[in-house]
């Protein structure tokens, strides 16, 4: 229970956070965001390591270890971030879900290739409904287009299918780059690792940041855009925390599948914050439900989510097709 709990914590925590971007990029810039919100993970887990053990953990490490790490933060925090980031600002947070959940298919798609998982028919199914998402996006886009008009905001999908997708490749590659780095270290190598990614991600936005003109190229930082970046920093890092610590007290098949209610917590928290910025009709809403169900389909334990089901006498379904 407590595990549960926790993972259902970290999923509300991860849609607050999208809702403080959404609301920050109405008149913030992407950049402004990145230099608010990478930066603040750092002292946040220096903290958590401290007390987590991740720096004994840390210590004990060889050189891999630190690259996968070092990598993952660099494609997470930097490279998926800004698409996330971006890919908000253009299409808003409701649009832009669906095809930010490619990334589950990405992280599916190399861990068959590189880590030798198997894909069975449930799989399939989810990687059909995940896909789904998108198309009716597209499909729906004059549509979603005058409802955006008529709230002022008009939505870019060309740009921002674009920036969806290197999102979507962010956080599905860097899955793969963190399961190299940490294997079955533990929650405390989890903690150390999370701090090496968030540091040599803040590090290569510092010098993005310097090569752009430095902090005052970024333009005034309005007191109410800046605050909503500090919310979203603080809350996708407890997010994360609360993520970490039910991954050492709950097996992973029941914290992923709860973890994607995360979209679900996002359309709540949007519809509370952002509803004069977003686009809501029961298309969008049905869209994003139906993206939920592949990504569960795809992250859970397929045994354990058939039992859920009452279908654990279909063994089939859960058989690898390759």
């Amino acid at each position: 229970m407590l595990g549960a709990l926790l993972a259902l914590g970290s999923a509300a925590f991860f849609g607050l956070n999208n809702a403080a971007v959404r609301r920050g990029v109405v008149k913030g810039s992407v950049l402004q965001a990145m230099a608010i919100t990478v930066p603040f993970g750092v002292p946040m887990f220096v903290l958590f390591a401290a007390l987590m053990g991740g720096f004994e953990a840390m210590w004990a490490w060889d050189v891999a270890p630190w690259t996968w790490m070092t990598l993952a933060g660099i494609v997470h925090f930097v490279f998926g971030r800004y698409g996330n980031y971006k890919a908000t600002q253009l299409l808003g947070a409701t649009l832009s879900t669906p095809i930010q959940q490619v990334s589950i298919l990405v992280s599916l798609v190399l861990a068959f290739a590189f880590l030798g998982e198997t894909v069975n028919l449930v799989n399939v199914i989810g990687i059909l409904l995940v896909v789904v998402g998108p198309m009716v996006v597209m499909r729906r886009r004059k549509a979603t287009t005058a409802a955006g008009k008529a709230k002022g905001f008009e939505p870019q999908y060309g740009p921002g299918l674009f920036w969806g997708a290197v999102c979507a490749f962010g956080y599905g590659t860097s899955p793969l780059f963190i399961a190299l780095g940490i294997g079955e270290g533990g929650i405390a190598s989890s903690v150390g690792g999370l701090l090496v990614s968030y540091t040599a991600a803040t590090l290569v936005v510092l010098v993005i940041v310097a090569l752009s003109g430095g902090f005052a190229a970024l333009g005034p930082f309005r007191r109410e855009t800046a605050g909503w970046f500090l919310v979203s920093a603080a809350s996708v890092g407890l997010s994360q925390f609360f993520r970490y610590v039910a991954l050492a007290v709950a097996p992973v098949a029941v914290v992923v599948p709860i973890q994607r209610l995360s979209v679900v917590f996002r359309l709540i928290f949007n519809a509370m914050i952002n509803r004069e910025h977003e686009v809501f009709d029961r298309w969008v809403v049905a869209t994003i439900l139906i993206s939920v169900v592949g990504a569960v389909a795809l992250a859970a334990d397929t045994g354990m989510l058939l039992g859920w089901l009452g279908l654990s006498g279909a063994g089939w379904l859960a058989a690898p097709l390759f």
